[in-house]
């Protein structure tokens, strides 16, 4: 432990005493007169990938690149490097004799990380690499810090999120991932001025944010001294352009949405909307299918995306269903046969499916929509004809007035757009206002509120319209085969550092005034623990899966050299729970102490108890992920075992929280301790979730293989 502790400090020495040295270098150069912070420009002619491209054009052809070096190799009077600019990488050879004595020897003393520019002419290496012979090379700007060795090797990824520029440089994926972003923006915005469409802008800041089903975020504006809101969505206001006689318009904006963060979800967010006059629904999926095509072809070069493991076809005709037919497709019940709201909910308690007091039978049908049917549209799927209930701002079927004509493309299970035929009747839209003003009165805190100018727009008269709302990131996520929006934002939500979690902080760098918590019985004796005082199977499998759901959070927060302690202390979290279950954590300091455990691990087995069998709060990371984690993997494999595949593999954030609001679904699990313990590491919920379903998947196949053995 102590050799440990010597090596960490004497590399943390030396890291110290290259920085210093990088210091000395910018020093010397800016006392010679050659400070390179005071160089404004250079002119370069050509990229990497341009020159090799182009090589049998330039080749011995005078040509300036610029980037950061990234390698070198010096060999006497000669040298090798490679410098990296946006396109990708480049080899230069630096010869003394080329480019002169002194500035050879300022070369060799250039570091991994200045950024340089190179003269020279394009040739071929006797290997066969296209490389620039360089005649003159220049200092832009002075590395002081140290680039990452092994960035590929990081596995915990809020350092690559927080610092974003170090991840563009060090992994050339992520730079490609963010250049293809852009361009499929670009591509959005050509094939929509092709189409007639004009690029317009529309307020952040409202007093009335609508359009969508969303908590705003809310701030205060000093010079009108009035409270505003940030926007959630750009209908309202680019449908008064409709009514103003703008007939095709479109916006690519920033909206902001005050809930959690998962895998598809970031407060803010990239949406494009669009409306386009004399068109309905119908038109807006020919419009959004050319438009996915189009986007792929040029962007992808191909109609055929992969995404994960599928393979996406976006050049055949996107499949339409119905809402009910598909619910009636994956359950085999027909909502056109429901009668009314009390069948609805009957059938909805038979299947298990949440629901609250104020929600009708279209209510309910949108419900079992999203239990049964989303996770199965892998392929292009417009999902048509929802019911008005969930609907606000769309028009009504007129043969079936309980419907609206409104779509949402779903790919990977995932919705991609939302579309209707606009409603333009203001009185309708006035009682769907009133109806969004109970909704919110009866605590549903994303129902709209009604906006009176908006509705004077109406008064004055908008023509028959369609409109749609894409998510971009959704979109980039699909093209660009990511399986998470972080991965698409070049710098996505994080909780400040300082902020209130340890669980932050210590994502980045370990606290070393504690040294590692090492175990003091072995895995085989703690699992021959377990079992003396637990025979029920449940109580087995629940105690191997927070195991393992430990030890997943030990390597993910950064404590990979207590993965053993965290996992012992997870499998062992219980053993007093079946015997002596109105003394849990109170008999266990006692059993433990007879099978020779430590009296360090002790405290921590029975950390999960504080704030239950005492007021004591936990201290350590392990000890608030043990609260947390503990009673929420119980709450998840209840849901996980209400899906098909009886799995967590295929399960999302969305579902576990349909079944967290559900208090009579897995009573036993606490919803306190649940939010107590997100509380604790300063986490939201839908972090805490999403990081919990991870962490039981990668155990999963473990715990199942196990309990296989001990049946």
């Amino acid at each position: 432990m102590a050799e440990t502790q010597n090596q960490n400090r004497e590399e943390q020495q030396d890291i110290n005493q290259l920085l210093k040295i990088r210091r000395e270098k910018l020093s010397a150069l800016q006392e010679a007169g050659r400070d390179p912070f005071q160089i404004t420009k250079y002119d370069v002619t050509h990229h990497s990938e341009e020159v090799k491209a182009q090589f049998e054009t330039l080749e011995n052809e005078h040509v300036s690149v610029a980037g950061r070096l990234m390698s070198k190799r010096v060999m006497g009077k000669a040298s090798f490097c490679h410098v990296q600019d946006l396109e990708g990488t480049i080899q230069c050879y630096v010869a003394r004799d080329s480019i002169g004595e002194e500035s050879y020897a300022d070369f060799k003393k250039y570091d991994i990380g200045d950024l340089v520019g190179v003269e020279g002419f394009v040739f071929k290496t006797k290997t066969g690499e296209t490389s620039v012979h360089a005649e003159k090379i220049t200092l832009l700007s002075k590395s002081l810090q140290i680039l990452p060795e092994k960035w590929h090797g990081l596995t915990n990824t809020d350092i690559r999120y927080r610092q974003r520029y170090t991840d563009l440089i060090m992994n050339e994926d992520v730079r490609k991932t963010f250049v293809a972003r852009s361009r499929i923006i670009s591509s959005i915005r050509r094939y929509l001025d092709g189409q007639g469409f004009l690029e317009v802008e529309t307020p952040m800041l409202v007093s009335n944010a609508g359009g969508a089903a969303a908590r705003p975020f809310e701030t205060h504006y000093n010079a009108l001294n009035e409270d505003v809101k940030l926007r959630i969505s750009l209908e309202l206001y680019l449908k008064r352009l409709i009514v103003g006689g703008m007939e095709r318009v479109y916006e690519i904006g920033r909206v902001f949405r005050n809930e959690g963060l998962d895998t598809r979800h970031n407060p803010e967010f990239t949406l494009m909307e669009l409306y386009q006059a004399y068109t309905d629904y119908n038109g807006m999926m020919d419009l959004t299918e050319n438009m996915f095509r189009h986007v792929a072809k040029e962007v992808c070069g191909t109609t055929t995306v992969p995404y994960g493991e599928e393979m996406i076809d976006l050049g055949s005709p996107f499949e339409r269903i119905t809402m009910t037919d598909a619910v009636k497709k994956y359950t085999g019940i027909d909502f056109d046969e429901v009668p009314d709201t009390a069948a609805a909910k009957k059938l909805a308690d038979e299947k298990g499916v949440h629901y609250e007091a104020r929600h009708t039978k279209g209510d309910i049908l949108n419900l079992f929509f999203e239990e049964f049917v989303e996770e199965h549209l892998i392929q292009p799927t417009f999902v048509m004809d929802h019911p008005v209930e969930v609907s606000p701002l769309t028009k009504r079927k007129p043969d079936k007035p309980d419907y609206v004509e409104r779509f949402e493309l779903f790919i990977t299970a995932r919705e991609m757009c939302n579309a209707y035929s606009e409603l333009n009747d203001p009185i309708d839209q006035r009682e769907r206002f009133k109806a969004q003003e109970a909704a919110l009165a009866a605590g549903d805190e994303e129902a709209n509120t009604t906006d009176e100018d908006f509705l004077n727009a109406l008064e004055i008269g908008m023509p028959p319209t369609g409109g749609i709302g894409y998510g971009i990131d959704r979109l980039v996520m699909l093209l660009t085969n990511q399986p998470a929006i972080r991965d698409v934002l070049l710098f996505p939500t994080m909780k400040s550092p300082g902020g209130k979690s340890s669980g932050s902080v210590k994502d980045v760098k370990k606290d070393a005034a504690h040294p590692a918590k090492q175990s003091s019985v072995s895995r085989e004796q703690a699992l021959e623990l377990l079992k003396k005082y637990n025979k029920e199977p449940f109580h087995i499998q629940h105690a191997l899966t927070v195991e393992g759901v430990m030890r997943w959070y030990a390597k993910e927060l950064g404590y990979a050299d207590e993965e053993e302690f965290w996992g012992i202390t997870g499998l062992l979290h219980d053993i007093d729970f079946e015997l002596y279950p109105e003394e849990h954590c109170q008999k266990a300091p006692e059993l433990l102490r007879e099978a020779g455990v430590s009296e360090d691990m002790i405290y921590a087995i029975c950390s999960h108890g504080y704030g239950i069998c005492s007021e004591e709060e936990p201290k350590l990371e392990m000890e608030k992920v043990l609260f947390a984690a503990d009673e929420l993997t119980g709450l998840i494999w209840s849901c996980a075992l209400m899906r098909p595949s009886k799995s967590t593999m295929d399960m999302e954030v969305k579902s576990l929280k349909k079944k967290f609001k559900d208090k009579k679904f897995a009573a036993g699990c606490s919803r306190d301790i649940i939010s107590k313990g997100a509380e604790r590491l300063g986490w939201e919920l839908d972090e805490l979730f999403d990081k919990t379903i991870q962490a039981m998947r990668s155990c999963e196949a473990a715990v199942a293989e196990a309990m296989e053995k001990e049946a």
